[in-house]
């Protein structure tokens, strides 16, 4: 995988923050810290889409006239289903 070589500029605190997680042993040096900090965002950020397109999906399908007590027999008998 091709590398890109970035600059970047902290304050102090954030710098001996960076600084103690390495020294904690989690990570050798600051770009393996900053490498996991973007992985996490990344991460993070697919869920926010995948939960913002089930929103949006739940929103497009319309108004339901099912109750809450038949939503959930619906969804236990799924269940029963699916682990037998």
């Amino acid at each position: 995988m091709a590398t890109v070589r970035k600059t970047i500029t902290l304050t102090d605190q954030q710098d001996q923050w960076i600084k103690a997680q390495i020294e904690g042993g989690d990570f050798t040096n600051d770009s393996e810290y900053i490498r996991d900090l973007v992985r996490r965002d990344q991460e993070q950020n697919a869920k926010f889409r995948a939960l913002k397109a089930a929103i949006q999906e739940g929103l497009d399908s319309g108004v339901n006239n099912k109750t809450v007590r038949d939503i959930w027999e619906e969804a236990e008998a799924r269940n029963k289903t699916k682990h037998g």
